[in-house]
């Protein structure tokens, strides 16, 4: 229909996911471990399976009964249930609840977000496979403790921000993100929650980062490569490329997008100054 928005966001997530599957044949959103990878697009497959492989060896043995929130695009969810497991999965994007019902249909999808969730407990294990910084602390950690049987667990892994990241005002736009470790350890206290396992993930998961720069800038180069050439040989189709473009983007997302295109300022060794990457287990404590 006449009028109706563009959902850039839905575009997107299928653009991503078709080149995620294109490249490595899954649709995972989410980083690697690239610990003995040379790091290039051909190992983002090994790396992404090294995670998930690291994520399962945390799971407690039995089969259980697991709420994957923000389950992505079901791949994780697929993986669970050939192991045994069973799966609900918690994500808010009508196009990933889609890719989840597709991609992991014995699991029930819930299409909203965690804080709307009314799903029934108990669960054994709540998943938050790098979907934990999307989610207010004061609701996740709480309403897993209502979630979850006696001894259940909360399995988190996911960017936290260091107290060296003081905002985009004073360092510009970096990479990763997510709460910051020292709100979230604070938090910790007033739920009924233990640490009964930690990792720092960061040395392994930040090469993640050059290899999405290294993408974004072999787009940058051939944009900077075409626009160059019709500057000099079609200018008039220049200008009206320009002006179309000025019309429909606000110039300060162009200005990031060009930067994210054609800068190198998005680096591993930034990630890890402003960033902990971290595998944590909490154990239900009452």
């Amino acid at each position: 229909m006449m009028g109706q928005k563009i959902d850039t966001r839905a575009v997107g997530l299928d653009t991503g996911l078709a080149l995620m599957r294109w490249l490595t044949g899954a649709e995972n959103l989410h980083y690697g471990l690239w610990t003995g990878l040379e790091i290039t697009a051909g190992n983002l497959r090994r790396a992404q399976d090294a995670y998930t492989e690291r994520l399962f060896a945390a799971l407690p043995p039995d089969p259980l009964r697991i709420l994957d929130i923000g389950g992505g695009a079901g791949e994780t969810a697929r993986k669970l249930i050939a192991l045994g497991h069973s799966v609900e999965i918690v994500v808010p994007s009508a196009f990933l609840a889609d890719c989840c019902r597709r991609n992991a249909p014995e699991a029930a999808v819930h299409e909203c977000t965690f804080e709307a969730f009314a799903g029934a407990g108990p669960f054994d294990l709540c998943l938050f496979s790098e979907s934990f910084q999307y989610i207010p602390i004061m609701d996740s950690l709480p309403k897993c403790a209502a979630l979850l049987a006696p001894g259940g667990h909360v399995l988190i892994a996911d960017c936290f921000r260091t107290d060296a990241y003081l905002g985009r005002e004073e360092h510009g736009p970096q990479p990763g993100g997510g709460h910051r470790l020292s709100t979230f350890r604070a938090a910790l206290l007033s739920v009924p929650f233990e640490v009964a396992e930690e990792e720092d993930l960061t040395e392994a998961v930040a090469p993640s980062i050059d290899l999405e720069q290294g993408f974004f800038n072999v787009i940058g180069t051939g944009l900077q490569r075409s626009s160059t050439e019709l500057a000099q040989k079609k200018p008039l189709v220049s200008w009206m490329i320009t002006r179309l473009t000025a019309l429909f983007v606000k110039r300060k997302r162009r200005e990031r997008l060009w930067q994210r295109l054609t800068e190198r300022d998005r680096t591993s060794e930034a990630f890890k100054i402003y960033n902990r990457y971290l595998l944590l287990k909490l154990a239900r404590t009452d």
